[in-house]
């Protein structure tokens, strides 16, 4: 196994970071406190979508790049490292895009793939609800045939990208027990949408989404009627690998930053980087977060070899984004009173980092997943008592 990125991996990675720094970064100074509005948010995705992020996982096809995962991984990586809520804005519209992909209609795909492959068109995806949490069959979104349409009427809450996108992917009950994805487009359907305000990663829109009797035509129906199920858990499966990612990213620019400053400050003389205690933690933050990179290189490579991934996506996400909320105290720490401040980067590491255990399956409930795994039993009873595999739908 070679761990090593190609030479046209490490091209690419290196291209991506000089543009974000040159041109993201001046754009949002002073501006990562409050969401991005719609203007910002997609002057975002046009200055990112040459080098592949928002577009990349769409096959050539389907007007995108085709990337593998390991190499998308690799430059959503650096672009979290640098700016972690232009990642996960990128990311959650480019999920949406291979939903688009790979459930629409010839016609949906016209109409929107080309705009989102290019950039221009923001996406995201609306399954959880209040009350629901990782259980998907408890969602209480509704759509009722209407003639020839359907009208839609529920909440969707803690959905990314909930004000700025253009087009969403919205799940909905469409049975008893049977649930189906429609495509929502803002400029066509009556929905509104809020901020919620959130401890970290600010810039990253986050907020509600409301439907009140929603008219939605049928040629709005994504994928077939009823089926969706199995969707909704492949795109968990992608987002685990991708939360993942967006937390070794935060990780490394912790360790970074901590290496700087301790062979920046000078206490008793020395560098503070000369203490041991202080090199004890670089050395356990080192460790965290290489050990965080591999097991995200494997969960990518493992969504590259196609078919189920939930143990490597799962693996990935607890110990990744549980790492990064560790090497981010660390460098606090390291820090002293400055580590504190809003005048250094690691308070904003530290509370980037701890949004990321929450979405996509909480540390536990991925724990659960990874039991599941690894015993063939679940944890947890679905409907009627039964164990096994998406029983509970937990994603």
């Amino acid at each position: 196994m070679n761990f090593d990125p190609t030479d046209e991996q490490r091209m690419a990675v290196e291209s991506l970071g000089r543009c974000v720094a040159s041109e993201l970064l001046p754009r949002v100074r002073g501006r990562l406190d409050r969401p991005f509005d719609a203007g910002l948010a997609h002057e975002i995705m046009a200055i990112l979508n040459p080098f592949g992020i928002g577009g990349g996982w769409l096959p050539e096809a389907g007007g995108g790049l085709g990337l593998d995962y390991v190499t998308s991984g690799l430059l959503y990586g650096e672009l979290a490292r640098l700016l972690p809520d232009a990642a996960g804005l990128a990311y959650v519209s480019e999920g949406a895009a291979m939903k688009i992909h790979r459930q629409g209609s010839a016609a949906q795909k016209a109409r929107y793939l080309p705009g989102m492959a290019a950039g221009r068109i923001i996406g995201c995806g609306a399954v959880t609800e209040p009350g629901a949490g990782s259980n998907v069959r408890q969602l209480r979104t509704r759509a009722v045939r209407d003639g020839s349409g359907w009208r839609l009427s529920g909440e969707k809450m803690f959905i990314s990208n909930a004000t700025v996108a253009d087009v969403l992917t919205l799940l909905a009950r469409t049975g008893e027990n049977e649930f189906t994805y429609f495509l929502l487009d803002r400029a066509e359907h009556r929905f509104a949408s809020r901020e919620i305000e959130k401890l970290g990663l600010n810039g990253w829109s986050f907020g509600a989404i409301t439907l009140d009797e929603v008219a939605v035509d049928d040629a709005f129906r994504l994928g077939p009627e009823g089926r969706a199920l199995s969707e909704a858990m492949a795109g968990f499966e992608r987002a685990r690998a991708w939360v993942a990612v967006i937390a070794t990213g935060i990780a490394r620019a912790a360790l970074a930053d901590a290496i700087r400053y301790s062979r920046e400050r000078d206490q008793f003389g020395v560098p503070i980087a000369a203490h041991q205690l202080v090199q004890g933690l670089l050395a356990e933050m080192a460790c965290e977060t290489e050990a965080a990179t591999l097991l995200t290189l494997k969960a990518l490579a493992s969504l590259d070899a196609g078919g189920r991934a939930d143990l490597p996506t799962s693996l990935a996400k607890v110990y990744a984004s549980e790492a990064a909320v560790r090497v981010a105290s660390k460098a606090m720490q390291i820090h002293g009173a400055c580590g504190v401040t809003r005048e250094f980067p690691v308070e904003r590491h530290l509370r980037n980092a701890r949004m990321l255990t929450i979405p996509d399956g909480t540390t536990q409930i991925n724990q659960l997943v990874i039991g599941r795994e690894l015993t063939g039993i679940a944890a947890f009873l679905g409907a009627g008592g039964r164990r096994g595999r998406g029983a509970a739908a937990v994603p």
